[in-house]
């Protein structure tokens, strides 16, 4: 597949109103404020943008609200992931219809899955749609690490084109890079380590 995720793309915040509502003014606001700042890239609806906490016509209004905006200046990479790989590929199936240009998909939470659970897992989303997918570490919100072996495995699917690594551990950063294909991104989630990716 020949979608290459690269530069600064900023995790969303989603603004609310003060009856808890997603303000459609703020987020139009704040994709123009991004992308008036030159980020290669937006991630609505992901860990900063609380998609734990959202409901699913939230997360469909936040990612045809950014879609709208954006104009196809920038790629959208939309935050897909969930507990169950069922409610994964649902998300992710309701993310492609919409139109962004990839899925960032984080570890399922709360459960402890094994890793090949986790092949599995992403497997199953991959086959589910043609998108692009970026897979996300981020085990200090999860309690879920994907292993530098499992990035391997997974480097090989062909719409699994990269990874946002938020683990924060440069020595397994520095195996995903070194253990995959040059057209697979790794990104880095923690803004202390970018210089590092």
């Amino acid at each position: 597949m020949s979608f290459t995720a690269r530069g600064i793309i900023p995790a969303m915040v989603t603004p609310f109103d003060r009856q808890g509502k997603v303000s459609k003014d703020g987020l139009r606001k704040l994709v123009d404020y991004l992308i008036e700042g030159g980020v290669h890239g937006l991630f609505p609806v992901g860990s900063q943008g609380e998609f734990y906490a959202l409901e699913k016509e939230e997360k469909k209004k936040i990612m045809e609200i950014v879609l709208d905006q954006v104009k196809g200046k920038v790629p959208i990479y939309a935050g897909t992931g969930a507990i169950t790989t069922k409610e994964a590929i649902t998300l992710t199936k309701m993310a492609e219809n919409i139109g962004v240009d990839a899925a960032s998909i984080i570890t399922p939470f709360f459960i402890s899955p094994t890793q090949n659970e986790l092949y599995e897992h992403y497997l199953a989303i991959a086959k589910s749609t043609s998108l692009p997918i970026l897979l996300y570490d981020n085990p200090g919100r999860t309690g879920v690490n994907l292993s530098a072996d499992l990035v391997v495995r997974l480097s090989k699917v062909d719409n699994i084109v990269g990874i946002k690594d938020s683990s924060g551990d440069m020595s397994l950063t520095a195996e995903y890079i070194r253990r995959t294909s040059n057209d697979f991104s790794v990104l880095a989630g923690r803004d202390t380590l970018i210089y590092g990716t």
